[in-house]
C-alpha cells in the first residue's frame, strides 16, 4: 500500500520547522564554542595580574565561615544559582589558607600593615580563631601594625579584632558581646499535632541528642551538662580578649541591668559606650579611617589607601594546585569534618567508606610515615564510625603512628574515631566527650488512621515486612522496642570497651565520664580522654616525632574531583574571576526569619542524614553553640 503523501500545508510548516531547528542548532553551537573560547582564555590567558604597591596594606575582608575543610559544592549549580540571584550557601574560608596568607604577608616587605574588615565573618570556633590570631601576632612581631575597623562587631568578629593594635568603630556602630548559648529547636508538640509517633532508645544520663524530638524544652540534666562547658568556653573567651585589650574580666557585661547602666551613662550612644569601656580605641568615620591608613601606607589612584584584598593576595601566594614531592617522606593529614554517615560522602560530610578510603591511601603510600586525623565532628552513624576506627587500627599495625587532632568539636562519633589513635590532641576549647548511644525512629500509625489509610497483609514470619518499612506505617510493638533497646545497650557497651582498650582505662572508669556528658578539651584531659592540649601544628609535629622524621612534608590526602568536576571548577572559577558571570542580585530577607528557617532546614537535613544500617547513632546535637 503506497504511503499517503503529506499535504502542502503540512509540508510547508514542516520545512519551516526544519529550517528553525537547523538555525537553532547552529546558533547554540556557535554560542557554546564562543563560551568555551572565552573560558579557555580566562583559564590559560595571562590576564590581569594582581599588583601590590611598594607600601601597601593587606586588606583582610573575610567573607564566610572559618572551616577546616570546604564542603563540596557542585560548580555548575553554584554559579547558576548566583547568576540568577538565588540564595547562596554560606561561603567558607579555609583556616589553613588564611594562616598561610597572613604568614606570607609577614615576610613581604611591600606589606606594611593589615586591615581587618570582619563584617562578613560568620561562624568561627575559638580554636580556629586562635590559629588565625597566632598568625596575626606573628605578623605584628616584624613591627607591622594591624588595624580593625567596622560598624558592628559581633562576638566572633570582635575576638579576631582584639588582636589589632587599634580598633576603630563607626560613629553609629556597636560592639555586642553576648556570651555563649545552646538553644536547639524542639519539635515534640509539632510532631504530636502531625500524629507522628517518636520512639527513642538510648543509654546515657546526659545523652540529649534526641530531646528536641521528645520534649518541648531542655532537660535539667542537659542544662547542667551544657552550662558547664559553655561557661568554660566563655571564660576562655573573656581571658583571651581581656588580656589583649588590657582590661579586667568584670568589664564584660553579662546582665541587662549592667549593660543598661553603662549605655545610659553613655547617653544611649553604643559607640560611646564601646569607647568608654575600652572595647575600641577610637570612633572614626570611613573617610577618617581611610586618611589614617593613607598616612601609613600611602594613597592609590582611587583616593584610598594602598591595599591588596585577601582574595587577590591569595592568588599570588597560594599555589593553584598542590604538587607532591615524590622524594620526601610525609606526614599525611586526613580531615574529617561534618556529620558521620554510612557509605561515601563528598567533602564537608564524613562518609564511613570514603574517609576509610583516604586513610587506606595513607596506609599503602610508602612515603607516608605518620598520619594526623583532623576531626571537626559531632558524630553520627556508629557503624560508619567503627569502619573509620578499624582503618586507624590498621594504620597503627602497619607501623604508622596516628595522632587524632581535635578541632572545634570531636564528640560522640567524633570521639569514637579519635579513640583508636596513638595519641589524642585537643584545643582547650574543643567540645568533646558525649560518649553515648541512641536510636531514634518515627512512625506514622496515628497519622495513617487520621488520613483513613491502612497497610495490611500476611507474611511467613513476624519479621516479614521489616525491610519494606511496614513498622513505619503500623508502629512498633513491644518485642520490637525491646530488641532495639537491647541493641542500643550493646552498642554503648562496645563504645565503652573500645575507649577503655585504647585509652588504657577500665570500662567502669570510662562510664563515669561517659553517659553522654560533654566536656571541653581541658576537662577531657583531666579525665584521661585526651593526651595533650595543643594546636593542629603541634599534632603534626608530634606525629613526625613519633615516626622519627626530621625533614618531611605535610601531605593532605583528600577526595579528588572527577575530571569533569575539575574542568568545570577551573572553567567557572576563571570566568567568575574575570567578571564574565552575570549577577542579578539578591533580595534581602529578614535576618531573624532567615535564621529560623535555616535552623529548621538544618534539623531536617540532619535527620535525613541518619542512615546507620542498624539505626544506632552516636551524635551530639547540643554541641552546636550560638
Amino acid at each position: 500500500m503506497a504511503e499517503k503523501k503529506k499535504g502542502i500545508i503540512r509540508r510547508f510548516f514542516g520545512a519551516i520547522w526544519a529550517v528553525y531547528k537547523g538555525f537553532r542548532s547552529t546558533v547554540l553551537n556557535i554560542i557554546f564554542i564562543l563560551f568555551v573560547i572565552l573560558i579557555g582564555s580566562a583559564i590559560f590567558g595571562g590576564g590581569d595580574k594582581v599588583k601590590v604597591a611598594k607600601t601597601s596594606a593587606l586588606y583582610l575582608n573575610l567573607r564566610g565561615d572559618l572551616v577546616e575543610e570546604k564542603r563540596f559544592v557542585d560548580p555548575i549549580a553554584a554559579i547558576m544559582n548566583q547568576s540568577l540571584g538565588g540564595q547562596e550557601e554560606t561561603p567558607e574560608i579555609l583556616v589553613s589558607d588564611l594562616v598561610a596568607v597572613i604568614n606570607h604577608a609577614a615576610k613581604d616587605n611591600r606589606i606594611q600593615a593589615m586591615v581587618l574588615d570582619l563584617s562578613g565573618l560568620g561562624r568561627a570556633s575559638l580554636d580556629k580563631m586562635l590559629a588565625v590570631g597566632s598568625a596575626i601576632e606573628n605578623f605584628k612581631q616584624g613591627g607591622k601594625k594591624v588595624f580593625a575597623y567596622g560598624a558592628f562587631f559581633a562576638q566572633n568578629q570582635y575576638f579576631l579584632a582584639s588582636y589589632a593594635d587599634q580598633i576603630s568603630l563607626e560613629p553609629m556602630g556597636a560592639v555586642i558581646l553576648e556570651g555563649y548559648g545552646s538553644y536547639p529547636m524542639f519539635y515534640k508538640s509539632a510532631l504530636e499535632k502531625l500524629k507522628v509517633s517518636t520512639h527513642v532508645f538510648r543509654v546515657g544520663t546526659y545523652k540529649s541528642a534526641v530531646e528536641p524530638y521528645t520534649r518541648d524544652d531542655m532537660s535539667a540534666e542537659a542544662k547542667e551538662a551544657n552550662i558547664a562547658w559553655l561557661n568554660a568556653l566563655w571564660q576562655e573567651y573573656k581571658e583571651q580578649v581581656a588580656g589583649r585589650r588590657g582590661f579586667a574580666l568584670d568589664n564584660f557585661d553579662e546582665t541587662f541591668a549592667g549593660l543598661y547602666a553603662k549605655v545610659a551613662a553613655a547617653e544611649g550612644d553604643l559607640s560611646k559606650y564601646a569607647l568608654e569601656n575600652k572595647l575600641v580605641d577610637s570612633i572614626q568615620t570611613r573617610e577618617e579611617f581611610r586618611r589614617s591608613l593613607i598616612a601609613v601606607v600611602g594613597k592609590n589612584d582611587k583616593n584610598t589607601y594602598n591595599h591588596v584584598t585577601f582574595d587577590d593576595y591569595s592568588k599570588l601566594v597560594l599555589p593553584a594546585k598542590q604538587f607532591d614531592n615524590p622524594m620526601t617522606e610525609k606526614v599525611a593529614v586526613v580531615v574529617a569534618r561534618g556529620m558521620i554517615i554510612d557509605g561515601t560522602a563528598k567533602a564537608g560530610t564524613i562518609g564511613g567508606d570514603s574517609t576509610a578510603a583516604l586513610l587506606r591511601r595513607a596506609r599503602h603510600d610508602d612515603k607516608v610515615k605518620a598520619v594526623v586525623l583532623r576531626i571537626d565532628s559531632g558524630g553520627g552513624s556508629a557503624f560508619a564510625s567503627e569502619v573509620i576506627g578499624q582503618e586507624i587500627t590498621l594504620l597503627r599495625e602497619a607501623g604508622k603512628p596516628v595522632i587524632a587532632s581535635m578541632g572545634a568539636v570531636a564528640a560522640s562519633g567524633g570521639y569514637w574515631i579519635a579513640a583508636p589513635a596513638n595519641e589524642i590532641w585537643a584545643a582547650p576549647t574543643t567540645i568533646t566527650g558525649s560518649i553515648g548511644i541512641f536510636g531514634l525512629m518515627h512512625t506514622l500509625e496515628n497519622a495513617m488512621q487520621t488520613l483513613g489509610l491502612n497497610v495490611d497483609g500476611v507474611g511467613t514470619t513476624e519479621l516479614a515486612g521489616l525491610s519494606a518499612g511496614v513498622p513505619l506505617f503500623k508502629g512498633l510493638n513491644d518485642p520490637m522496642k525491646d530488641l532495639m533497646q537491647l541493641l542500643i545497650e550493646r552498642g554503648y557497651t562496645e563504645f565503652l570497651t573500645m575507649v577503655g582498650k585504647n585509652r588504657n582505662m577500665s570500662v567502669e572508669a570510662v562510664d563515669k565520664v561517659a553517659q553522654g556528658r560533654v566536656w571541653t578539651g581541658r576537662m577531657a584531659q583531666e579525665f584521661g580522654l585526651v593526651d595533650k592540649l595543643g594546636t593542629f601544628d603541634d599534632a603534626i609535629a608530634r606525629a613526625a616525632e613519633m615516626a622519627g622524621l626530621d625533614n618531611y612534608d605535610v601531605k593532605v590526602i583528600q577526595q579528588e574531583l572527577s575530571p569533569a568536576e575539575q574542568f568545570f571548577v577551573d572553567m567557572f572559577g576563571a570566568a567568575q574571576a574575570k567578571g564574565w558571570v552575570p549577577s542579578f542580585g539578591q533580595s534581602m530577607q529578614n535576618r531573624a526569619l532567615r535564621q529560623l528557617s535555616q535552623q529548621v532546614q538544618q534539623d531536617f537535613l540532619l535527620m535525613n542524614q541518619f542512615n546507620d544500617p542498624n539505626g544506632i547513632y552516636s551524635y551530639c546535637l547540643s554541641c552546636q553553640i550560638h
